[in-house]
């Protein structure tokens, strides 16, 4: 069986959380986009301020702060701060052929964890409630780095 093949169960559940990381980081986009429209502000770029089918009549204070519109704004930039260094070290995770369980289990909590700090995020918990989230999808981000480390350098 090759390591990087649906045929390994690890590299299956690599892909389940790759896809699922994948939709919540598009997902996010699609969210501010929503939100920019659903409270007509919160637009980015002075140029934005043309008029347009979805935009007829603008007006500068579009451009002004919109809570709802950064909020979803800080989750996804929070989310590309920290989901792409867990599509990296996965892949080498799978390389080094873990456990099933073990896979599952660090692989099934990053997503579990993202998706537990999105929440706070989203509903405006404090940083310390997020930072319980964030903590636990570091440390497993960190812990496959290190398994793989070990099992290079012991291998």
């Amino acid at each position: 069986m090759e390591l990087l093949s649906v045929e390994n169960p690890v590299f299956r559940v690599y892909l389940i959380a790759v896809a699922l990381t994948v939709l919540k980081v598009m997902g996010q986009g699609w969210m501010t986009v929503w939100r920019m429209m659903a409270t007509g502000g919160g637009w980015a770029s002075p140029e934005d301020l043309r008029p347009g089918l979805l935009n007829r009549l603008p007006d500068p204070s579009q451009l002004g702060p919109n809570e709802a519109v950064d909020r979803s704004r800080r989750m996804h930039r929070n989310d590309l701060e920290n989901i792409p260094a867990f599509w990296a070290v996965g892949l080498a995770f799978v390389a080094v052929n873990p456990a099933l369980w073990v896979a599952q289990v660090l692989m099934y909590g990053f997503v579990l964890a993202r998706a537990a700090h999105a929440v706070a995020y989203g509903t405006a918990q404090s940083h310390e409630v997020r930072s319980v989230f964030y903590t636990i999808g570091s440390l497993i981000v960190i812990a496959m780095a290190l398994w793989v480390l070990v099992a290079l350098v012991t291998g």
